[in-house]
């Protein structure tokens, strides 16, 4: 058994390559091989949000605090709330981030295929960011 004490690992800033605004990245947990599973806690300012992305197995999202939003290609945006699940399935090219005048805090779980877990595409533009209003 292993437990890993709130506070001991380093709070990160989330990568601008990455990441639209102010983004916080809390690691969780990241379980010893051979399993493949991580999660962290995310935390993204008003206005902030991830690139475009998929996950090879897809990920999990726990919505904590705040509001927000989530988008799959092609997809309308739905608000994301505490309390509420979303599943991306694998390969699904999605964002998701605060809404413009709110915070919004999701734990993230996702799965390791061949050592990666996400691949990164182009970033969320302005222009496509107000649209989800």
């Amino acid at each position: 058994m292993e437990i890993k004490r709130s506070g001991s690992q380093a709070s990160a800033k989330g990568p601008s390559e990455w990441f639209t605004g102010t983004v916080r990245i809390d690691p969780l947990f990241q379980a010893p091989d051979p399993a493949l599973v991580q999660g962290a806690s995310v935390t993204f300012e008003p206005g902030a949000r991830t690139a475009w992305h998929t996950h090879p197995l897809g990920q999990t999202l726990i919505v904590t605090a705040g509001c927000g939003w989530v988008q799959s290609e092609g997809g309308s945006v739905e608000q994301i709330q505490p309390g509420d699940v979303v599943w991306c399935s694998p390969g699904e090219k999605h964002w998701h981030g605060a809404t413009p005048i709110t915070a919004m805090t999701h734990i993230g779980i996702q799965e390791k295929l061949d050592g990666k877990v996400v691949d990164w595409m182009e970033k969320v533009s302005d222009e496509q960011y107000r649209a989800s209003r």
